[in-house]
């Protein structure tokens, strides 16, 4: 059985440190005002820009 320690993984981490789990999934729901219906649109943003990305769909 092979080990890994704890060092090698702390550095793996580092080597990771841009990937998915920096990103969100935002969902959204949009009225249509000629029907009245309700439509969902999803989003994948990064977790520094979901304040940027609300304000500007208002």
């Amino acid at each position: 059985m092979a080990k890994v320690s704890k060092n090698s993984r702390v550095g793996q981490r580092a080597a990771n440190a841009g990937s998915g789990r920096d990103y969100v999934k935002i969902i959204k729901s949009v009225k249509n005002p000629e029907t009245g219906k309700y439509t969902y649109k999803e989003v994948m943003i990064h977790k520094d820009k979901v304040k940027e990305y609300m304000a500007d769909s208002k």
